[in-house]
């Protein structure tokens, strides 16, 4: 499932994106209903204010002078009933959104992680962080304070207009029929900006991955003198951003001052009749003040919720771009039976007649027509130009694609009939491009076995040559290794990774060139040390240096996603096709070198 945005179709995107929002915090009924409460005291404490007000005037200031004290004492009690409710209220809607937040994060985090490969693929992992970044940042914003200020003056709006009844039914009824009036640029307007916000949120997004992409290619930016081609690119980002910023606050402007200078313009001349009506003596002074400071109250809470409304529709985008994330579901799950696979495991691999297109790329064929079976215990060594396909056969050993035809089996169990994780639970893998997380030494070698005992991590650390670095570590195995192993060189990055393969003990093995990083001291040293593991596995190496696989028992030579030649170095060379070709030009090579 593709998580951006369809341009091509106009958005219809309405508040019922706050469904998933909503289903997060219901998680959490007593502070809801703890914040509720407060949040009415808080409104009626508010309300409170002018009756109370009214009393004072009609009976203090007005009939004779009477004792006002009683009526200040009960001022203060309202104030510090306000006070309190406020802060419980506060405390508890706070919470809420930063709890809710946190859970969405946390739910959103988990289903990307069963998320096979393609996905990330077809959408940017740098975009999917901004998402997590950004748009919670809008969600949170929006429990904590938007929703409870959106209650609060619906709260004290209705609870002002049954009151201004009360006080004078005819200014009030006047009052009301302005009400259609303001709410028609609201839906209107809201329409228009509900659009723009989630554009908004996209372009945010796009910051977000420029920027992630120019600091991880740092090194090659500079190398290259691309420093004001990348500044400028992030620039259009940040400008594109603000032109439909600009959009929006525009939007938001003329609404809100629509909004609200109809609203006060009615007050006003309500106002105006009933200052007559004062002075006709039709209605009390401490009325018509009591109806100025609610009818002020009710038209600050409904101009509120103007600009409410826009901060719902941003943070709906925000919901409706994490809920896409949140429902996505795997292209590569377990069925629903999932078969077992047969103990003990013997690693046989067998590719049976597939047929492979990488979903971004599904004009170009990764494998055609492919049958390869690779027998218990074997070391089958996989060369050829690149583009063959040779990484593909293990990003299909893994399960990370399915193909299109054709079956591949473990164990002689088709993949797509075991569950993906006893599958990878039988296969130990060294990429090309080795992945060193921002942890301890501890923590990624345990990344093959996190039950492992610090004896097994040295052991693998020194069957790898990786043990001598590691213990001139400022502090050993807990000494942290940086963003992506930025502490170690290339070639020790390379010895972690096969140290954490060691550990995983799996019957099959997978190799991509597990030794290219590596001086040729360090070579001879670790592939001394995966002989001696291959011994008992079955074993298959991707080859860019053909001199590393001639002990391989077999040598499959592929081309356009086939096979080519197979046997072993010998019989391929004086078969003088495309192994031979590939040896001779290598050869050449390394005279040249030297």
């Amino acid at each position: 499932m593709a998580t951006k945005s369809d341009q091509s179709a106009p958005a219809r995107r309405k508040l019922s994106s706050l469904r998933m929002v909503w289903h997060y915090a219901s998680r959490y009924p007593l502070r809801l209903l703890i914040a509720a409460i407060a949040l009415g005291v808080a409104a009626l404490a508010t309300l409170a204010i002018p009756y109370q007000f009214k009393a004072m005037i009609d009976s203090g200031f007005v009939a004779g002078g009477g004792d006002v004290a009683p009526h200040f004492r009960i001022f203060y009690g309202i104030v510090l009933l306000l006070a309190a409710a406020t802060a419980v209220r506060f405390y508890c809607v706070s919470w809420l959104g930063e709890r809710t937040v946190a859970d969405i994060r946390e739910g959103v985090q988990r289903n990307l992680l069963r998320l096979a490969p393609g996905f990330f693929e077809e959408n940017r992992p740098s975009e999917i962080a901004s998402r997590m970044t950004a748009d919670t940042a809008i969600i949170e914003q929006t429990v904590g304070t938007t929703v409870s200020v959106a209650l609060r003056n619906t709260v004290m709006g209705i609870g002002g207009i049954v009151y201004l009844f009360s006080l004078s039914p005819r200014l009030t009824a006047g009052m009301l029929i302005g009400i259609p009036v303001i709410i028609m640029p609201i839906v209107i307007l809201g329409r228009r900006l509900q659009n723009v916000s989630r554009s908004s949120q996209d372009r945010v997004a796009d910051i977000g991955a420029t920027t992630a992409e120019q600091l991880g290619a740092m090194k090659i930016v500079q190398a290259f003198g691309q420093e004001g081609r990348e500044a400028d690119r992030f620039t259009a980002a940040v400008e594109a951003n603000f032109a439909t910023a600009k959009r929006r606050i525009r939007l938001r402007a003329v609404m809100t001052a629509i909004v609200i200078g109809l609203l006060f313009g009615a007050i006003t001349t309500l106002l105006w009749y009933g200052a007559a009506g004062v002075a006709a003596g039709t209605i009390t002074g401490g009325t018509i003040a009591a109806f100025v400071l609610t009818g002020g109250l009710v038209a600050g809470a409904f101009g509120a919720l103007t600009e409410v409304y826009g901060d719902l529709l941003r943070a709906a985008g925000a919901a409706e771009r994490l809920h896409e994330l949140l429902v996505a579901e795997p292209t590569i799950a377990a069925p629903q039976n999932p078969q077992s696979l047969p103990e003990p495991a013997t690693g046989t691999l067998e590719f049976d007649h597939v047929e492979f297109r990488y979903p971004t790329r599904p004009d170009a064929p990764a494998l055609h027509d492919f049958s390869l079976a690779v027998r218990p215990r074997e070391t089958v060594a996989i060369v050829g130009p690149s583009g063959a396909g040779k990484s593909t056969l293990f990003q299909l050993a893994e399960r990370f694609y399915d193909p299109q035809a054709g079956q591949i089996r473990l164990d002689g169990v088709p993949l797509t009939e075991a569950d993906p994780a006893a599958i990878r639970a039988r296969i130990a893998m060294v990429p090309q491009e080795t992945v060193i997380f921002a942890a301890s030494a501890r923590d990624n070698l345990r990344y093959g076995n996190w039950a492992a005992s610090d004896e097994e991590l040295w052991d693998a650390a020194r069957a790898a040559n990786a043990e001598e670095f590691l213990r001139k570590l400022p502090d050993g195995l807990d000494t942290f290794m940086g963003e992506g192993g930025a502490r170690l060189s290339g070639g020790q990055r390379q010895r972690v990774a096969i140290a954490r393969a060691l550990l995983r003990r799996a019957p099959l093995l997978l190799l991509d060139e597990a030794t290219s990083a590596l001086d040729a001291e360090s070579e001879r040293l670790v592939q001394d040390a995966l002989e001696a593991l291959m011994h008992d596995r079955t074993t298959i190496v991707i080859a860019h240096r053909l001199a590393t696989v001639r002990a391989a028992d077999r040598i499959v030579v592929m081309d356009e996603g086939r096979i080519v030649e197979e046997g072993r170095h010998d019989d391929l060379v004086a078969a003088d096709g495309l192994y031979a070709r590939l040896a001779r030009l290598q050869f050449q090579d390394n005279l040249a070198a030297a």
